[in-house]
């Protein structure tokens, strides 16, 4: 899936990059890779959204779907470089109250 590019462990941070378009179509595709890789190493989970295009509501619940297994965990999950329309979805949502959004 070329939408989720892992991009490994960094300083206690798991670090993967987004891009494309996520929705319904892909979203559980999506929710199995990120699980796969934080799995294998629990840790803070940073997602680069430099090149994520579009998403859907499928995809916020993805995302905190994804929050509340990392937070059970005690690790964080933050999401940067949004573009200025996916990060305006998410402050409607006040999911900025749940997670980090830089």
């Amino acid at each position: 899936m070329e939408q989720v590019n892992v991009l490994g462990h960094t300083d206690g941070v798991l670090k993967i990059a987004l891009s494309g378009d996520i929705d319904l179509g892909n979203a559980e595709a999506f929710y199995a890779e990120v699980n796969t890789a934080y799995s294998v190493a629990p840790a803070d989970i940073l997602f680069d959204c430099e090149g994520l295009n579009f998403i859907d509501s499928t995809t916020l619940g993805t995302f905190v779907k994804i929050l509340k297994e990392v937070k059970a965990n005690g690790h964080t999950l933050r999401l940067c470089n949004l573009q200025p329309k996916i990060k305006k979805l998410f402050l409607i949502c006040s999911l900025d109250s749940l997670m980090e959004i830089a």
